[in-house]
């Protein structure tokens, strides 16, 4: 593993974390408050599999600069079609979890040419104004909590109590969320204003005008099951891509990446060129 750095626009750089292969290239895209490390254990798994895989931290998030402009879906989307024109990634593999999955539809929408196509983690198909009957309630709803401050050791009982099933690495990744430093205390590194914007983008733009857009094959990864109440709407989403499959996982974490990654991997792995019909 190693990290590498990506000027997006004049005076933005975003970091990544890279690993070796000489297969299809994945580009790995976290969610909202977020970070890249979430991806490191998936990451493992593709690279032990013969593939390189880059994770992303989007601005404002995990080691990127956080500069004051450019919280929302579109602005993260060309920061993506960016990196792969920097690395010179032919058709990768375009991996998103959460909003991360409605940036890289979003990508798929507005630079065609440049994904070859899409894992949708449990997002790609967020649609904020059918869950919330204004912006007020949506905002009130999933304003994030003011931690700055708080002793980080709140955090990692938090982790240990509700995520048991959890790796260390996941664990350790999600702390990587805030800045921790030298007396303890935990400071959120996307802060709350910039959290806010990157929410009322969704609002404004939900992904579902974007799919319909969308020319490669995808697979939705989905924390639900077929018989989930919101079932419908991931089958929905499906049906407006050209090529998509669905892969359910009933009963699980959002983070879906954290606590299943082998799992992961291996799904991800059948949007290889060639894997579903070898498969």
């Amino acid at each position: 593993m190693n990290d590498i750095e990506v000027e997006v626009e004049p005076g933005v750089v975003l970091r990544l974390r890279h690993r070796d292969g000489s297969g299809e290239p994945f580009l790995l895209v976290h969610g909202l408050s977020s970070n890249a490390r979430l991806w490191d254990e998936v990451a493992g798994h593709l690279a032990a599999a013969g593939h390189p895989s880059w994770s992303v931290d989007l601005r404002g998030h995990g080691e990127s600069d956080a500069p004051e402009h450019g919280y929302d879906t579109g602005t993260a989307a060309d920061d993506l079609a960016a990196i792969i024109a920097a690395l010179g990634l032919a058709r990768p593999v375009v991996v998103g979890q959460s909003w991360g999955g409605n940036v890289v539809v979003r990508l798929a929408a507005k630079h065609p040419h440049l994904p070859g196509s899409l894992g949708l983690v449990d997002g790609g198909w967020i649609d904020l104004p059918a869950m919330f009957p204004d912006w007020a309630a949506c905002e009130a709803a999933l304003r994030p909590g003011d931690i700055d401050g708080r002793p980080a050791a709140d955090l990692r009982g938090w982790l240990e109590s509700s995520h048991p099933d959890w790796s260390a690495t996941a664990k350790a990744a999600t702390l990587a969320n805030l800045r921790v430093e030298a007396d303890g205390t935990m400071w959120r590194r996307l802060t709350i204003p910039h959290h806010l914007r990157i929410l009322r983008s969704m609002w404004d733009e939900p992904a579902g005008a974007d799919l319909p857009l969308v020319t490669v094959p995808a697979l939705l990864l989905p924390a639900r099951g077929p018989d989930d109440e919101r079932a419908d709407q991931i089958r929905s989403a499906a049906a407006a891509l050209p090529h998509a499959r669905i892969s359910w996982y009933p009963d699980s974490d959002h983070d879906l990446h954290a606590q299943h990654p082998a799992r992961v991997a291996a799904d991800l792995l059948t949007l290889v060129p060639g894997a579903e019909a070898a498969a």
